[in-house]
């Protein structure tokens, strides 16, 4: 009997490849970061769309897994301690995946709490207020008359990418030298937030040398660029 046979998510997304882990997500900022880290270590997997279209997060089989109705998630049918393994929230997956593979997060304490610092920060700030830029900016808060919602997030997106260009000055990755799960969190969601949000004027994006540095040694990654890609839109 598979591992994955005690999870109802597996009658909704069957699996073809059981032994491996399942990812269930959607290619947006939070989604690829996980698909970009599982491309980065090699840790066999096998993805499955969720599409929001189709109200698939809503599904009493998504639920199951994720009660919070987000992408991503996942189910490691080789977790701790050989037992399946299911978890949500894309902080966590990073920080599970980072250790399960002993990859792309520092070693000693020191860096290891640098990296996850970081990570929190992406988490608590970059992601929200990046995500209300995009609503103010590209979704139905542009068309709202009082502008100075969409002023406020703005103005907060320069505040966290001052943040980050300071933290990039001397440095070329957030953690020194070492590419981490720090980078594979924050760098998504800034790529995100001038292309697809189409704020880079709005955010002054060039007056940030160093972060658009950065994104650019990001994105020029073979696992970055494929795993902006996964799971495949239809």
């Amino acid at each position: 009997m598979s591992a994955l046979s005690a999870f109802p998510i597996s009658t909704k997304w069957p699996a073809q490849h059981p032994a491996r882990l399942q990812l269930y997500s959607l290619p947006t900022p939070n989604g690829v970061k996980v698909s970009i880290m599982l491309e980065e270590c090699g840790l066999p997997y096998e993805p499955h769309l969720v599409r929001f279209d189709a109200d698939d997060q809503l599904s009493p089989e998504f639920l199951s897994l994720n009660p919070n109705n987000k992408i991503p998630a996942i189910i490691d049918p080789d977790g701790p301690n050989g037992q399946p393994l299911a978890l949500f929230e894309s902080g966590a997956i990073l920080l599970y995946l980072a250790e399960k593979t002993g990859q792309l997060l520092p070693q000693d304490a020191a860096g290891r709490y640098a990296a996850i610092q970081w990570l929190m920060f992406q988490m608590g700030g970059i992601g929200p207020m990046f995500g209300q830029v995009g609503f103010f900016t590209k979704f139905a808060g542009k068309d709202y008359e009082d502008k100075r919602p969409q002023q406020r997030y703005i103005a907060e997106a320069k505040r966290l990418l001052r943040v980050l260009d300071l933290q990039l000055a001397t440095r070329p990755w957030m953690v020194g030298g070492q590419y981490t799960i720090a980078d594979i969190s924050i760098f998504p969601w800034v790529n995100n937030l001038i292309t697809f949000y189409g704020a880079a004027e709005l955010v002054g994006i060039d007056d940030f040398v160093n972060v658009k540095r950065t994104l650019a040694a990001f994105m020029a990654r073979p696992a970055v660029q494929r795993g902006l890609q996964i799971p495949a839109r239809p």
